[in-house]
């Protein structure tokens, strides 16, 4: 007797696909084999519950016949997989599942897959002056983490030790498992942590690794700032990260804080500031001293100039690569006097009677 997909599912017929989808995943991650108190016949009885009501076609036969003529349900003949036809396996990787199918079909169709070990990134802060940011510096920073030993340069092995037959893979290089699975009992093959994949492993293990081949302590590490870094940037040190035995080294990671500067700042290649100067200079001109990061300028005002006008001045901002430079743009701010004597009240009565 065909089986009621609907009620398997524990839905209605009148379901939305999404209600069918939540409906199938709440049960896959309860019945999964790999799971405890999983229950490998009642995954396969979802899944194909699943694989028909997720197909609009197959659902539209098994709703007029109850059974599906297009290659899905008990009904149909030969399948792909035991019902698994025409379903996304790809869902298993999502929601915590603790199960990787690449794994089961790499081995069932061609053996192990070698995956190559890695060591862990690290991440730092770096605090850094807005000059040093600005013209780019070298830093030294000290990092405890996992390195190659030194002394037996990651052997593991003391001096002149003569290898033997690595006691954990004898030799092979290679562990050999069995993973279950809902398509059946299949074997696995991965690399020897103990030998890295060798098949040998030192007699005499070297005294300051202990025959870890890596081992934990400060290493000093010298940091290239490219000129121009803005705050919040992240450098990257490939390899200059955490060690591993029988692997590659992690990545460093440097993320930059950047110090603000009193009066300057940094838009694009350009450095910004703004210039405050009396009424008069603007009215009839004048000269200012600016000492910015690497120079002192005098900048002349022009008469006449208004309120948030910007001077320009060329070569003075952020390097830009060989002898090239952004500029220093300036931006005027006129100081109004807010108390006025007896003689500046009758200087301005002048001005104003001459329509100024």
């Amino acid at each position: 007797m065909q089986e009621d997909y609907y009620k398997i599912l524990g839905v209605e017929k009148n379901s939305s696909k999404t209600e069918i989808k939540k409906a199938f995943h709440k049960l896959a991650h309860k019945y999964h084999p790999d799971k405890k108190g999983g229950d490998e016949a009642m995954f396969k009885r979802i899944s194909e519950a699943y694989s028909v009501l997720s197909d609009d076609n197959k659902r539209s036969e098994y709703d007029a016949y109850g059974r599906v003529f297009s290659g899905g349900g008990n009904g149909s003949g030969a399948q792909g997989f035991n019902g698994f036809e025409g379903f996304d396996f790809s869902q298993f990787q999502q929601g915590g599942m603790e199960f990787d199918l690449g794994d089961i079909f790499g081995d069932f169709f061609g053996g192990a897959r070698k995956r190559s070990r890695r060591g862990n990134d690290i991440s730092i802060d770096l605090e850094l002056d807005f000059k040093d940011a600005i013209f780019g510096t070298q830093r030294k920073v000290y990092v405890t983490k996992n390195s190659i030993c030194d002394v037996c340069d990651g052997s593991g092995a003391r001096e002149k030790s003569e290898n033997m037959t690595c006691p954990v893979c004898n030799g092979n290089g290679q562990i050999h498992e069995t993973k279950r699975s809902m398509l059946g009992t299949f074997s696995s093959v991965k690399s020897c942590e103990n030998c890295s994949g060798t098949g040998k492993v030192p007699k005499e293990k070297c005294h300051s690794c202990h025959g870890a081949k890596v081992k934990r302590g400060q290493s000093e590490i010298k940091i290239n700032i490219p000129s121009g870094i803005d705050n919040g940037e992240m450098i990257r040190l490939s390899g200059a990260g955490e060690a591993i035995a029988g692997g590659q080294p992690g990545d460093l990671y440097i993320k930059i804080h950047v110090a603000k500067h009193k009066f300057l700042r940094k838009e694009g290649s350009n450095l910004a500031m703004n210039l405050n100067i009396k009424l008069s200079d603007a009215l009839m001109g004048g000269e200012y001293n600016i000492e910015v990061l690497d120079d002192k300028i005098k900048l002349k005002i022009p008469a006449g100039i208004n309120f948030g006008e910007v001077l320009r001045i060329k070569e003075k901002g952020v390097p830009m690569g060989g002898t090239r430079r952004g500029d220093l743009l300036v931006k005027i701010n006129i100081q109004i006097p807010t108390k006025l004597n007896k003689r500046m009240k009758k200087l301005i009565e002048e001005l104003k009677a001459e329509g100024i």
